[in-house]
């Protein structure tokens, strides 16, 4: 509903789960606001609105809801806003998900960082033999079977890990048609772009060396401060690092509810290409 800079509202960001308004205030300017937020949702909305959960407090600003059951693009989803990373959903990844299960269709997948399992639900009900997902989080993976489940898929088609994806990686023997990375940011400032880098391009080195011939990587960077040609530039470097010829098939972002500001470029945070193994 609200993309702070991108929407004239820096600092504020809303997002809507099917009748649950969840605000994230990233300025003090912003946060002594909310309650005036609430009221004006409240006003706009009526009995649609169930409640508005305030993340940087904790605390309902009006009704009271359990986890959210929201429908993207036909697919069931449950949210939880209380202990989910930032609003509880990565809702600026909807098309770039789409584009995912299109892709997956007769394809084996790795869906490495997979948070609650999107683009896993989106692989599997696009087509894909089978979907491994892996996150750091027990928390995250729970999720991401829940989903599985809410979805209607066949539990044999879905295989889950608990790890730690750098760890995971150059012990793992399989290869796969389809990788999806998308890792946390990895550089909340330009101080620490360099590093940030260098991860990017480790990281991604390592998928590549699992990719089969042919086989299609979605790969992201959700970090502000690497632009879209320093993530190239990263990804470029960890093809010729493992010695992969690869073609860029597409260039991503976030979707168009997520607008950016002319004169913010900062907003264009989410980077993402696809490429295909020669």
């Amino acid at each position: 509903m609200v993309n702070s800079e991108g929407d004239g509202l820096p600092g504020l960001i809303i997002d809507w789960y099917n009748g649950v308004a969840v605000i994230q205030s990233q300025s003090p300017g912003m946060l002594k606001l909310n309650e005036l937020f609430s009221d004006i949702l409240r006003e706009i909305f009526g009995e649609k609105l169930i409640a508005v959960y305030d993340k940087e407090t904790g605390e309902f600003l009006y009704g009271n809801s359990e986890p959210a059951l929201i429908k993207e693009s036909g697919h069931l989803f449950r949210v939880d806003f209380v202990r989910g990373q930032k609003t509880g959903f990565f809702l600026d990844q909807r098309r770039n998900r789409r584009l995912a299960g299109e892709y997956a269709q007769n394809r084996n997948v790795l869906n490495l960082f997979c948070y609650s399992g999107a683009f896993s639900v989106y692989a599997l009900k696009g087509g894909a033999t089978s979907v491994y997902s892996v996150d750091s989080s027990r928390q995250a993976i729970g999720w991401t079977k829940e989903n599985i489940i809410l979805n209607g898929i066949e539990p044999s088609r879905h295989h889950s890990d608990v790890a730690d994806v750098k760890q995971f990686l150059p012990g793992l023997k399989e290869k796969y048609d389809m990788i999806i990375l998308d890792p946390p940011g990895f550089a909340k400032t330009h101080t620490v772009t360099h590093n940030a880098l260098q991860a990017y391009i480790r990281i991604n080195a390592e998928a590549m060396k699992h990719l089969n011939p042919g086989g299609i990587l979605f790969t992201f960077s959700c970090s502000q401060p690497i632009s879209s040609e320093m993530f190239r530039s990263a990804i470029m470097s960890a093809a010729l690092e493992s010695g992969i010829d690869l073609k860029v098939l597409h260039r991503l972002s976030q979707g168009p509810d997520h607008p950016v500001n002319l004169y913010h470029p900062e907003g264009e945070y989410l980077k993402g290409l696809v490429v295909i193994k020669i």
